[in-house]
This record gives C-alpha cells, sequence and structure tokens, in this order.
C-alpha cells in the first residue's frame, strides 16, 4: 500500500482546479473512514456515567468496556495493509463500513455488559481498518504538490468526527432532560447515543462504492487501462501518463511485498526507522489526548461541573481540536514537519502541568467534589490549550509522518505496526485513567505532562524532515 507520487519540482504546474476538486472528493470520501474513527471512539465520553449506572460497574471493569475497542483498533490496523494488497482498498473501505454499520446497532442494544464490550471490539476493529487505510490511499490518489494537506483530510475527519459526536451527545441529553439513562423511544439516551452512528457508517459505505481504486493496487492487478483512466482524473494533464505509469512500475518492480520480517533488523529488532514511527504513534497518545475525548463529561462531573455544562465544555474542546486541526493542515506543507511537532510538544507540557497544578486543588469526596472557581476556570482553559497544541501539531503530523518517512519496501508493513502501536498506547492510557484519577488526579496530568516533555528531544533527535521529500527517497 506505498505511493510513488513524486514531489513537483521548482516551477512544475500544479494539478488543474477540475483535477484537485475531483481530488478533493475522492479524499473526503475516504476521510469518512476518518469521521468514523473520531465518531465511534468519542461517542462513549457521553454515555460512560449512563453504562456505568445500567451495569452497575466500578471503575474498573468501566475502563475495560471503554477501552475495549482499542484491542480491536490494533488488530485491524495490524492487518488492514495486508487485506488491502489482497483484495483492495476500496473492498477494505467496504469491510470497514459493515463493521461499523453492525457495531453501532448492537452497542446500542446491549443485554449484558460482555455484549456491550463485544461490539464495541468489532467497531475498534473497523476503527484500525480504517486508520490504516485512509491515509495510504488518499497518499496514493493525491498529486503531490497537494499531498500533506490532503493528506491532513483524515485528521480533519477524525476531530470533526469526534465534535459531531459531542455535539449528538449535548442535543440526546437535552432531549432526555440531563439525564443519560432517561427513556428515549424505549431506549435510555445513552443508547442512542451509541446507536446514532448508524447513519454515517452507511453514508461510508454508499460513498465506497462511488469513488475509484488506487491506481498503484490496479496497476499490480494487472488492470492498466482502469489505472490509467484514474491517473487521468488525479494528475495534471501535463503529466504523461505513460511515463507515469512507468515510473509506478519501476518503483514496484524495486519492492517487494512486505513482511513482518522486513521490518527487522540485527537480534530480531526493528528497524530504526520502524522504531521511530513506533515512538511517534506512543508519543501521540500517551501524552493523555484520549483522556479528554473518552472521559472529559465525567472527568468534569468528578470535580464538580453539572452534567449538562460537562457535555458542553465537551463540546468546545472537540471544537478547538477542531480549529487546531485546520491549523496544522494550512502549515504542514509550509513549515514542515518537526517544528510542528516542537511547537505542539512544548504547548502540550506546559498545559499539561497547569491542568495537574488547577487539580491538585479538588477537596471533598464522593459526589460532594469540586474545585475552587480560579482553579477551575484554569482547569478548562488548560484542557482546552492541550488539545489546541495537540490538534496543530502531534495530531495531524503523526499520521503524515507515518504514510510518508518508511521505505517503499517496508512501508505497508511498517504503517500497520505504528499504527499497531498507537492504539495500544492508547488502550493502555485509556484503561488506566479511572484508576489513576481515582489515586490522585493530579498526579495523573503530571505523568502526561512527563510524555509531552520527553516527547521533545524524541523529535529534536530521531524524527527526520519529510517535507519536500519524495517518497522513494526515503530509506
Amino acid at each position: 500500500m506505498t505511493d510513488t507520487a513524486q514531489n513537483v519540482p521548482h516551477g512544475t504546474p500544479p494539478a488543474r482546479p477540475d483535477h484537485l476538486v475531483h481530488v478533493i472528493f475522492i479524499t473526503a470520501a475516504a476521510a469518512m473512514g476518518g469521521f468514523l474513527f473520531g465518531y465511534d471512539s468519542s461517542v462513549i465520553n457521553g454515555a460512560v456515567v449512563g453504562i456505568k449506572g445500567r451495569f452497575d460497574l466500578g471503575s474498573t471493569l468501566l475502563a475495560q468496556v471503554v477501552a475495549a475497542a482499542l484491542l480491536g483498533c490494533a488488530v485491524g490496523a495490524a492487518t488492514a495493509g495486508r487485506l488491502a494488497d489482497k483484495i483492495g482498498r476500496i473492498r477494505v473501505m467496504q469491510i470497514a463500513a459493515t463493521m461499523f454499520t453492525v457495531s453501532a446497532i448492537g452497542s446500542a442494544l446491549p443485554t449484558a455488559v460482555w455484549e456491550l464490550t463485544l461490539w464495541r471490539v468489532i467497531g475498534g476493529f473497523a476503527i484500525g481498518m480504517a486508520s490504516v487505510i485512509g491515509p495510504a490511499y488518499i497518499a496514493e490518489v493525491s498529486p503531490p504538490a497537494y499531498r500533506g494537506r490532503l493528506a491532513s483530510f483524515q485528521q480533519a475527519a477524525i476531530v470533526v468526527g469526534i465534535a459531531i459526536s459531542q455535539l449528538v451527545n449535548y442535543g440526546i441529553l437535552q432531549w432526555a432532560n440531563g439525564n443519560q439513562r432517561g427513556k428515549l423511544g424505549g431506549l435510555e439516551a445513552w443508547q442512542w447515543m451509541l446507536g446514532v452512528m448508524v447513519v454515517p457508517s452507511i453514508i461510508y459505505g454508499l460513498l465506497s462504492l462511488v469513488i475509484p481504486e488506487s491506481p498503484r493496487y490496479l496497476l499490480e492487478a494487472g488492470k492498466d487501462e482502469a489505472a490509467r483512466k484514474v491517473l487521468a482524473e488525479v494528475e495534471d494533464d501535463d503529466v504523461d501518463l505513460d511515463e507515469r505509469v512507468a515510473e509506478i512500475r519501476h518503483a514496484m518492480r524495486r519492492e517487494h511485498k512486505p513482511t513482518f520480517k522486513d521490518l527487522l533488523g540485527g537480534r530480531g529488532l526493528f528497524l530504526p526507522i520502524v522504531w521511530i514511527g513506533i515512538g511517534l504513534s506512543m508519543f501521540q497518545q500517551l501524552v493523555g489526548i484520549n483522556v479528554i475525548f473518552y472521559y472529559s463529561s465525567s472527568l468534569w462531573q468528578s470535580v464538580g461541573i453539572d452534567p449538562t455544562s460537562s457535555f458542553l465544555y465537551s463540546f468546545t474542546t472537540s471544537i478547538v481540536n477542531v480549529i487546531g486541526t485546520v491549523i496544522a493542515m494550512i502549515f504542514v506543507d509550509r513549515f514542515g514537519r518537526r517544528p510542528l511537532l516542537l511547537i505542539g510538544s512544548v504547548g502540550m507540557m506546559l498545559s499539561l502541568a497547569t491542568a495537574a497544578w488547577a487539580f491538585s486543588y479538588k477537596t471533598g469526596t464522593g459526589t460532594h467534589i469540586s474545585l475552587p472557581s480560579g482553579q477551575g476556570t484554569t482547569a478548562l482553559i488548560a484542557a482546552h490549550t492541550f488539545v489546541l497544541f495537540f490538534a496543530l501539531s502531534w495530531g495531524v503530523v503523526v499520521w503524515v509522518l507515518l504514510g510518508e518517512m518508511f521505505p517503499n519496501r517496508i512501508r505497508a508493513a511498517a504503517l500497520g505496526v505504528g499504527a499497531a502501536a498507537q492504539w495500544i498506547a492508547n488502550w493502555l492510557i485509556t484503561v488506566t485513567f479511572p484508576t489513576l484519577s481515582d489515586w490522585d488526579l493530579s498526579g495523573a496530568y503530571i505523568i502526561y505532562a512527563c510524555f509531552a516533555l520527553l516527547s521533545i528531544p524524541f523529535v529534536a533527535f530521531l524524527v527526520r524532515e519529510t517535507k519536500g521529500k519524495k517518497l522513494e527517497d526515503m530509506g
């Protein structure tokens, strides 16, 4: 699932506007998987309290239910690349859309906690597949001059999905008079929150029926005319299609189907570049970003904020997430990848440290917990600032780098391993947060701030800039 597109030399005209509009449509359709990725991973935020009450769960078991999807994500991410090489990118999208739909219906109608957990694992498998197939497909159909910005569509779709899920949750909560377990049409409010995802799931499946297959996969499958037709739709008119096809074929001949063994260096360890990809993926999660998107409603309620306001704050952080992502999309091809990562790391570290300070003033026990007014306002501002710095840096740039940084011969396999590492780290943070917050909420944020601090030397000394480089030159 590699891309052989080259960056446009200085002075080469970009794709014509009509071609670019078509590519944007294709990219947006593929990125619908990212929308579902964000929606499905974040919608649980609004349902946590309702699920806890419905099934009488303690913090540990509740964390397992919330994090169950992430185990499916790791498996889906690890297998999507090889599956896409065998059956095509579009087929994988359609499989993911089906699994999203089934998961949404099942999650809305569980009769026991184990059933809910099972449906979330299935949804997680679809998320993992979407997390790999989206960036790879977009890279393969994007004109080189716009590759970085179009690759950012995946993260943009993710954050829009997060924001929409929070808006839908807020609307359902208002409909249920502020009660997550309030009855609406025979179902509790939290069940509606999980079930509404069936709508974008079906849309994703329908869109996958109208976008073209990757030209690279078509050439691999011996469908040369179909590949030329797709290239004619996405490339500039000045591009020689015969030369472009020959270029892709030449790159394909130089590589072989990547396997797990190809990622190994001496003594059975991964190649250095694979470790860097794993490190980027893990740091993206170890700063605790998904604590905000999975638990923010219950977090704010745990420090004395009423349920309706807590849902509103979850939505506003999602809006900030969208704004930060747009900033990253504008500057990722101007400033480069590394500068944005470093800016984000510093901003996240300071924001998390500030939140840790504010949460250290938490007083009371049980349902009588609160923060002083000043510290409560500071915590809210710090949370929003943290999300902003994450979104304008690590949220977008890691996905761009994972699609660019690996040599052609290992890109698909390495991208799958990197994405799987990301989901494992996500699972670790998600499953430990309830216990950590019960132990010391301020201490949990200090831990996340330390990971943000450690990410600075990691980027400064180990991550190479990929801006303006040909994918064929990565190695």
